[in-house]
């Protein structure tokens, strides 16, 4: 595990070089000096910030994102919501921490104003080298001990965090006694309705280790996807911790709800959504079995969307429907204990890495996803690379042949020996 011993010119003079929004469409990567921590702060160096959706959505409206002040022209906001990183100081008046601990940051403050970190402040964001870390992220409980192998794997934490939310929203009813349980099924089966992308695979992902799973099957229409899936969160790999892990192409079914009935034996017992597509959410109901749960987990982009459901089902065969969006403090934890005892590998969400100056570019290409989640390293000066490059890129800098190395040695997936490998010899950051 990195440790920090080395007192950087940047600490000295309170400087970051951040990726700061101004407005809508308006990113700018500077440095700029930090204010001196109060008594009731923390100094944190950022090690790691996985990029998302949601920073996207939220470049893409400016002011009119609910999570971003109206006055960022004036007072811009440092970028990225899903950042882990090493404690440099600490204000005299905060317990529970010392310098050189692994800190991941819980976002969802659950604000009036909702104002979170990676949206909405000046001085903490995770494309940035250094943040201040304020107080109510502190009293919040928002700044959670991590002790993983990787740095990269607690940034994962909040997207993982998200889909632990999923599980737990789910549940299910003894209808001799009307007792109900919450979570998944144990030993039942699970569909991951469009779930080739990073959220589907960390469904798949939990399945095993964390749902109980017999057997998940995850779906979607597009094979390369589904193929990328499969050598991510392989079936190889959740047939060793118990659950048999299917990938369909559902576009070439016939019917795929009855074959989907037929591969799952009569239903399943827990449906995801991820795509908000209507046809998706009323073929979860018709593939789930008696006292079958769905989450509709996909966040639609529009205020009203209608799908059709039998209600006849949900009084007679007793489907439920539940709806769960982001995370809390409680899940952060859980989770970081998933990464932490090995019953989650995070490598397998990861497909790209990248420094901090190629932060707006890969924000800007969310218009059209491709890959999975892509790690920024806010220290290093790096283009956007995919994992699968690195045997090309190798054949003429050693250091991508040493990573391709590392990343084959674990199964294709990123990891923390890669992950090491890297802050020791990529190219540096410079102001």
């Amino acid at each position: 595990r990195l440790k920090s011993k080395e007192i950087v010119k940047e600490i000295e003079y309170m400087k970051t070089t951040a990726v700061r929004l101004y407005g809508a469409n308006d990113l700018r990567i500077e440095t700029f000096e930090l204010p001196e921590i109060t008594d009731d702060e923390i100094l944190m160096r950022v090690v790691t910030d996985s990029q998302c959706a949601s920073t996207y959505k939220a470049v893409k409206q400016g002011t009119a994102h609910k999570r971003v002040p109206p006055d960022i022209a004036e007072h811009p906001v440092i970028i990225g919501h899903e950042m882990c990183g090493e404690i440099v100081k600490v204000g005299k008046n905060v317990t529970g921490w010392k310098e050189g601990q692994h800190a991941v940051i819980q976002p969802a403050l659950k604000l009036e104003s909702g104002y979170d970190p990676g949206y909405s402040y000046r001085y903490i964001g995770g494309c940035s080298t250094y943040v201040v870390v304020p107080k109510i992220v502190l009293d919040r409980g928002c700044l959670v001990h991590y002790e993983g192998d990787g740095f990269f794997e607690g940034s994962l934490v909040e997207s993982l965090g998200c889909v632990l939310r999923g599980y737990k929203g789910l549940y299910h009813t003894d209808y001799e006694t009307y007792t109900r349980y919450d979570g998944a099924k144990k030993g039942g089966k699970i569909a991951i309705l469009g779930g080739a992308g990073p959220m589907g695979i960390g469904t798949a992902e939990l399945a095993p280790g964390y749902g109980n799973a017999s057997l998940a099957v995850v779906t979607d229409v597009n094979a390369e996807r589904l193929a990328y899936a499969a050598k991510k969160c392989s079936p190889e790999a959740a047939a060793k911790r118990g659950t048999k892990l299917v990938y369909v192409n559902t576009s070439d079914m016939s019917d795929p709800e009855a074959e989907l009935i037929k591969m799952s034996d009569g239903g399943f017992d827990d449906v995801f959504v991820m795509v908000p597509i209507p046809a998706l959410f009323t073929m979860a109901e018709r593939i789930c079995r008696e006292d079958g749960c769905i989450n509709f987990f996909a966040g639609p982009a529009v205020h009203h969307i209608d799908g059709a459901i039998n209600l006849y089902r949900i009084h007679y065969d007793g489907i439920h429907v539940v709806g769960t969006a982001g995370s809390i403090p409680e899940d952060t934890v859980d989770t970081i204990k998933l990464l932490e005892n090995k019953t989650v590998n995070g490598g397998a969400l990861v497909s790209h890495i990248l420094g901090l100056r190629a932060v707006p570019e890969t924000i800007f290409a969310m218009e059209r996803p491709s890959g999975l989640k892509k790690v920024c390293y806010p220290s290093l000066d790096l283009p956007l690379v995919a994992l699968e490059d690195f045997e090309k890129l190798g054949e003429t800098d050693p250091m991508y042949a040493e990573l391709h190395r590392l990343v084959r040695k674990h199964d294709g997936l990123w990891n923390a020996e890669a992950e090491l490998y890297l802050l020791a010899h990529a190219p540096k950051l410079e102001n």
